[in-house]
């Protein structure tokens, strides 16, 4: 099974942009452990920020993806920058705002910004002002049917798997 760390993709726009949303809820297991109790202090769940990365990692690797129509098999090769100013706690929706930067048969580069909405302290319709800016990441993915030469891959698109195409169905991008 391969995890995915977005939810919806809200917004694309070919070779362009990339919005996909994640949810946080505590039903995730993985933050339980993260930060878990101490003698010294309370749990205090928290999204790991390796996975934030992750969700805009996949937000982009689509949108790379979807700029080609998906022939290539997009890796992500690099991450240049992952610069974060808050955390991302449960109750919480992440914003993965990817743009394309450069793609070319080798590759491609994107810069993503993260932003959160808090659910919790608010109960009417969140406004853009209350969004809080939790990232700024830089990525580097390459064409690795292109890059690899000699290597054989499998003829099926291993990297955008039924999963991620079902995201894109269901989100309103066939």
């Amino acid at each position: 099974m391969r995890w995915i760390w977005i939810d919806r993709i809200a917004q694309l726009e070919k070779a362009k942009s990339c919005i996909a949303v994640k949810n946080v809820s505590m039903a995730e297991e993985h933050l339980h452990d993260h930060f878990a109790e101490t003698d010294d202090h309370p749990a205090i769940p928290v999204m790991p920020a390796s996975l934030v990365i992750e969700g805009m990692a996949q937000t982009a690797g689509i949108l790379v993806g979807h700029a080609r129509d998906f022939r290539e098999k997009v890796i992500l090769a690099k991450i240049t920058k992952a610069v974060f100013h808050c955390s991302v706690f449960p109750g919480q929706t992440i914003f993965h705002v990817a743009t394309l930067e450069r793609i070319d048969d080798s590759g491609a580069s994107a810069t993503g910004k993260v932003h959160v909405i808090d659910h919790t302290q608010s109960h009417a319709a969140p406004t853009s002002a209350e969004k809080l800016h939790v990232a700024d990441i830089e990525l580097m993915f390459s064409h690795i049917d292109q890059n690899m030469s000699g290597l054989e891959f499998p003829d099926h698109n291993f990297v955008f798997t039924d999963q991620f195409m079902d995201l894109l169905r269901n989100s309103g991008f066939a």
